[in-house]
């Protein structure tokens, strides 16, 4: 028998799957995330009856009281929390974003609010296999200790802020998040809201009626006792590995004092640090405005830096930095700026660098970060304006001109799109930025339609100015680009750019020739329902793109709706 051995390939690609702490700690956060879901849902039925919540107990205790869901929810909470402790030991600085700090800080308190729940459950019914149902842990908290209630109404406040955050960060580098993110904070509201009121609509139904649920349980004061000491427990543990924790960060930045290195920036702006920091938290240490989307976790690549000098003998990257590097392609001597800790002075230049407007507006409003979306396009240009330009006035000129640009951004943005730019006499604008490409499509076509009226009018309101009346030609087309911020200074704004931009343009250069209004392409006329086989159609050659583009010619915009 052969043993055939595993070829270098075969050992580099078995070697470089790394063990990825992240997603273990991403998924022991969802199991806490599923587990505070079902709590919440189940309080949430005291709107309906005591009863409701306690047939609702019964499936969360089916759920989270057998061994495999103790065991997921417990491992889960142990292992969530000490990788946390990890993520802090590691950090070299706590200076952060605030909501980077607010989660942290919650995640840390979040033990210390919740023992003497878990001690007074949980733990309780383990020694005396008793299982205090809703009637008692209401009344406990609703009427003979409120100040404990409280207590726990915070507990569950925070941990859902906590885990909020997280999917947040994890969430927010996604392409399609913005699209759901309205969807994701309602629920992200209404979840804990719901929650709190069904427990105080219980604790109101008990108060009317106390004889009727029954009476409180009385356990042995040997019981009370092991109760409270095991409190007491774990209380000390979960302090002594908090402080532990700050105190292992202290004994490690002694040792590491001595041993600065330099990390140097353009425009000669040099940091001295502790070996061991990563080029991110150098930047922030400095006040060094440095793009992390996702917060530092090796999840975007929006901090990646390119290294001009000192790249010899510095550490390689770890399987998770050269997973991002090679999903975007990245060349050469980039390095992500979270995950890089050099040994030695370095310099290096942010690829995505802030410029001169301090704190850049690729993280503004998640929308801009630069997303690939799809999109209708609408060119829009006037014809023969250059010849009617000449003769008139500059200032008339200008007028003319404002006119039909506030005509054309009112039609666009009443429809529900974008105005890009204005190109000269001409218009781009975007559809699908915020909704669905077969709502976008409709709302381009209805933009085009209320464009051709709005020009008819003004060709009314001023027919005594113009020798002939103004002409348009507009291109309609849909397909994917590439959506983001753009631009430098106070000339930055949101725009779009890719092959469908490219083909639009091309498009409304057709319409110029076939002497028509409107040409519209194959894609956004399928998805836009519209049916013109009777109308004229033509293949349509784009420059720089492989596959030729349908489009059907549109003499008159007019016709479109007969």
């Amino acid at each position: 028998m052969q043993h055939h051995q595993p070829g270098p390939a075969s050992q580099a690609a078995f070697t470089s799957i790394p063990f990825r702490w992240r997603e273990v700690r991403l998924v022991t956060g969802l199991v806490l995330g599923l587990f505070l879901l079902t709590h919440f849902s189940n309080h949430a039925l005291g709107l309906i009856s005591i009863e409701a919540m306690e047939k609702g107990r019964a499936w969360f205790n089916l759920l989270w009281r057998n061994p495999l869901g103790t065991f997921l929810l417990y491992g889960s909470l142990l292992t969530h929390f000490l990788m946390a402790l990890q993520a802090l030991y590691r950090r070299r600085t706590l200076r952060m974003p605030w909501r980077e700090a607010m989660q942290m800080t919650l995640g840390l308190s979040l033990p210390f609010l919740v023992i003497s729940h878990v001690v007074g459950t949980r733990i309780e019914w383990s020694l005396t296999g008793w299982a205090s149902g809703y009637p008692e842990v209401v009344r406990n908290l609703w009427i003979r200790s409120p100040e404990i209630g409280l207590r726990q109404t915070i507990a569950l406040i925070i941990a859902w802020l906590h885990g909020c955050l997280g999917i947040f960060f994890w969430l927010r580098a996604k392409t399609w998040f913005p699209r759901y993110a309205l969807l994701l904070y309602t629920g992200a509201i209404l979840v804990p809201v719901l929650a709190l009121l069904g427990f105080a609509s219980a604790g109101k139904e008990i108060a009317r009626a106390p004889e009727h649920f029954g009476s409180a349980m009385r356990v042995s004061s040997s019981v009370a006792e092991t109760l409270a000491n095991i409190n007491t427990g774990l209380y000390a543990t979960f302090a002594a590995l908090v402080f532990g924790t700050f105190a292992a960060r202290l004994a490690r930045r002694g040792l590491l004092q001595s041993q600065s290195i330099r990390i140097i920036y353009p425009n000669n702006q040099t940091v001295s640090v502790p070996s061991g920091f990563s080029v991110l938290e150098a930047s922030r240490i400095a006040g060094i405005p440095h793009i992390s989307v996702c917060g530092g976790r090796g999840r975007c690549s929006t901090c990646r830096v390119r290294i001009v000098d000192g790249e010899e003998g510095q550490p390689p990257p770890s399987g998770q930095e050269r997973g991002t590097l090679a999903r975007i392609k990245a060349g050469p001597h980039v390095r992500l700026a979270c995950q890089f800790r050099p040994v030695h002075d370095v310099v290096v230049v942010p690829i995505l660098s802030t410029g001169r407007q301090g704190v850049t507006s690729l993280v503004r409003g998640g929308k801009a970060q630069g997303q690939e979306r799809e999109i209708a396009v609408l060119f829009c240009d006037l014809r023969g304006f250059t010849s009617l330009a000449e003769h008139h006035l500059p200032f008339d000129t200008v007028f003319i001109l404002n006119r039909y640009f506030e005509m054309a951004g009112e039609c666009v943005e009443n429809a529900g799109g974008y105005i890009d730019k204005f190109i000269g006499d001409g218009v781009l604008a975007l559809f699908g930025l915020k909704n669905a490409p077969q709502e976008a499509a409709k709302q381009a076509v209805d933009a085009a339609l209320r464009i051709h009226a709005g020009l008819t009018l003004l060709n009314r309101q001023y027919a005594s100015e113009f020798a002939t009346p103004l002409k348009i030609a507009m291109s309609l087309h849909a397909g994917s680009a590439i959506v983001g911020e753009m631009g430098y200074g106070q000339a930055t704004s949101l725009t779009a750019v890719g092959d469908t931009i490219n083909a639009a343009s091309r498009l409304e250069g057709l319409a110029k020739e076939l002497d028509a209004e409107l040409v519209i392409s194959h894609d956004i006329a399928i998805r836009a329902g519209l049916d013109l086989s009777s109308r004229e159609r033509r293949t349509v050659s784009i420059r720089g793109r492989a596959a030729p583009l349908d489009s059907w010619i549109i003499p008159e915009v007019a016709d479109l709706v007969r």
